[in-house]
């Protein structure tokens, strides 16, 4: 019968564990003015929100390049995935896009950051069209 108390032990820890590493869950609402001539460059601001109750105003900054054209205001939002502190929500994504549109646009991206990764969507005004590659920065805003 001394087993049973050490076995019992040992499930609290692996709970305790476990409950240690659990992801928290954060959303990002946008808006992100952008521009694109085979460089694609993009300035915005937003709010990351979390199931730990942990609101965050953030400054967008996103570059990079491929076989893209346009300009475009786009309101969106995303869902961050592998997230276990809020400290690692901030910093540079990688970043792989397709959007298009004329008057009505969209957009449909998917960004990596080691463990972290965030899938955006969006739609809005403007025109555009292509694919293009590079980064999408995150940082405080009142930092």
């Amino acid at each position: 019968m001394k087993k049973l108390p050490l076995i019992l032990l040992f499930i609290g820890a692996f709970t305790i564990s476990a409950q240690a590493k659990a992801e928290i869950q954060c959303k990002l609402a946008f808006n992100i003015n952008s521009w694109s001539a085979i460089y694609k460059s993009g300035k915005g601001s937003g709010t990351i929100s979390c199931d730990n109750g942990e609101t965050f105003p953030v400054i967008i900054r996103a570059h990079g390049g491929g076989i893209t054209f346009g300009k475009s205001k786009i309101k969106g939002h995303g869902n961050f995935t592998g997230v276990e502190k809020t400290s690692e929500l901030f910093g540079s994504y990688a970043t792989a896009e397709a959007h298009g549109g004329i008057v009505k646009s969209g957009k449909v991206e998917g960004l990596t950051k080691g463990k972290v990764s965030l899938s955006l969507s969006g739609t809005g005004q403007g025109f555009d069209l292509g694919i293009a590659f590079g980064s999408f920065k995150i940082k405080r805003a009142n930092f």
